[in-house]
């Protein structure tokens, strides 16, 4: 990029913001087309009866998920955004080919590593992609969007898969959805994008360190972080046990994906509104509200077995991971210089998604020693003691900082 002629903004870089929209999608597809159907595989074709050994999957996806984001933080500012989203496309290219053709629970282990490594390269790359070129005013719309792209994508993948499976198996056409969106992503992201490292980086870093509150909102970075652990960890939790508790329940394949397709629709869709929403209010009671609705609603879904009410659940799930999502990001990049973006995100991407692994980890024990429920209520009661800790460990700033941020 030309740093010259740089100008931040959305609509001064609307067609490289769209373009990553574009492939944030095709990111967020290739969760889509895994995540109605491994945990029907397990039980069905590999004859996993442990959740322990069911959820390993996700344990996997998470742990290459959060040290990738770990480590592209740090090299996004050496080695530039472009390259890395390139290179994470390229290692996704042979991931439906081994969900396809798996001939053991290792390969999909092997799948899932890739998968995750390549979500913490591409989605971290886009996500600090669309900051660069977005004004410290349209950080929550900026992730909103970036946010919206992907779990909208989820669902429709998701339903997508869901019906495809049900017509014609759990193998192989299902996944054949996976091999077009890989071979999409890597080419747009290769042939289109622009680096935006160079225009946004050489600004100046003292109108972001010199805004009032900036301390104080380094200060609410471990209570952001927490939250943003727990939300995930209920969000594995959910990947693994949801379409066994709908199968269950008598659910077909096709009509369970359809339920859970609606979940991280709402939760893309709602972004939209809830990423600007967090540029106009302060983001600690939209978190709050988040991780309390997800408390409620997963504390609900043991009693559940009706078709509406499931899917009345996933609205609400979906409704408080839009409160929460895009907010996490956009309060930890308020007290971040342009310099340190990249890093100081993908340390908390670490974190963040790290809580996978705990989730997936946690539900299986306690769903093998004590059953489905208890592993559900003990979620849900962990992610209420995480909105308390938003409350009681966040401090919302008396002076709006992103208004100061041109």
């Amino acid at each position: 990029m030309n740093t010259a002629a740089f100008r931040p903004g959305i609509r001064h870089n609307r067609t490289q913001f769209l373009l990553l929209v574009l492939i944030t999608a095709f990111i967020g597809s290739m969760v889509g087309m895994e995540r109605p159907l491994i945990p029907q595989l397990a039980q069905q074709v590999f004859g996993l009866a442990s959740k322990t050994a069911m959820f390993s999957f996700i344990v996997a996806f998470g742990i290459s998920k959060a040290l990738t984001n770990f480590i592209t933080g740090r090299l996004s500012d050496r080695w530039g955004r472009k390259r890395l989203l390139v290179a994470g496309w390229g290692i996704a290219l042979p991931v439906p080919w081994i969900l396809m053709y798996a001939d053991n629970w290792n390969w999909i282990i092997l799948g899932n590593v890739l998968l995750g490594i390549t979500q913490g390269m591409s989605w971290s790359s886009t996500q600090v992609m669309k900051l660069d070129l977005a004004t410290g005013r349209e950080r929550g719309l900026a992730m909103g969007v970036n946010e919206f792209a992907g779990y909208f994508a989820v669902g429709v993948v998701t339903f997508l898969v869901s019906y495809i499976a049900g017509t014609y198996g759990l193998r192989p056409y299902p996944f054949y959805v996976g091999v077009l969106f890989s071979v999409l992503g890597l080419l747009v992201s290769l042939l289109w994008t622009k680096d935006t490292r160079q225009g946004r980086t050489s600004a100046p870093a003292a109108p972001e360190a010199s805004i009032e509150g900036a301390p104080m909102a380094r200060s609410n970075v471990p209570a952001i972080t927490q939250a943003g652990t727990v939300n995930n960890m209920n969000d594995g939790m959910l990947w693994g046990l949801y379409p066994l508790v709908l199968t269950a329940n008598g659910f077909s394949i096709a009509e369970a994906g359809a339920i859970i397709a609606v979940y991280p629709a709402c939760w893309g869709i709602g972004q939209l509104f809830t990423g600007r929403l967090g540029d106009l209010l302060p983001k600690k009671y939209l978190l709050f509200a988040g991780m309390t609705l997800q408390a409620a609603t997963l504390a609900a879904l043991p009693f559940v077995s009706e078709r509406t009410v499931f899917v009345g659940l996933s609205v609400a799930l979906g409704i408080g991971k839009a409160l929460v999502y895009p907010n996490f990001v956009a309060a930890i990049d308020e007290s971040t210089a342009p310099q340190r973006r990249a890093r100081t995100i993908g340390s908390f991407r670490f974190f963040r998604d790290i809580g996978y692994a705990l989730g997936a980890i946690l539900t299986g024990l306690v769903a093998d020693a004590f059953g489905t429920a208890p592993a559900i209520f003990l979620v849900a009661g962990v992610t209420l003691l995480s909105a308390l800790g938003i409350a009681f460990g966040m401090r919302a700033p008396r002076t709006w900082t992103t208004a100061a941020v041109s």
